[in-house]
């Protein structure tokens, strides 16, 4: 069964390669999707594939990478929708 999950990760979470981190962890799993710096100091990553690797990188999220410090991550399923090719970092989303 395939999935979707929207996450927004608060602390600190940019600059300390957040966003090259869940690439390489969404990569590793399988998954394509996308992560980026949002205005106000977070990282949002929408990401799909199949629903138990989804949700490992939801886990992944919560903790982020080395340098980063997560205070909270907001993770929401969705519906799977099949919109993406490989799992990109984009620059800042407004």
């Amino acid at each position: 069964m395939k999935t979707r999950v929207h996450v927004l990760v608060s602390g600190r979470v940019q600059g300390v390669f957040f966003r090259v981190g869940a690439q390489q962890k969404a990569r590793q799993l399988g998954l394509t999707g996308w992560a980026h710096n949002t205005i106000d100091g977070k990282v949002e990553a929408i990401c799909e594939g199949e629903k138990e690797k989804v949700e490992q990188f939801a886990e992944w999220c919560k903790e982020g990478t080395t340098f980063a410090k997560v205070e909270h991550c907001d993770v929401q399923f969705e519906d799977y929708k099949g919109e993406f090719n490989d799992f990109e970092v984009r620059e800042f989303g407004f």
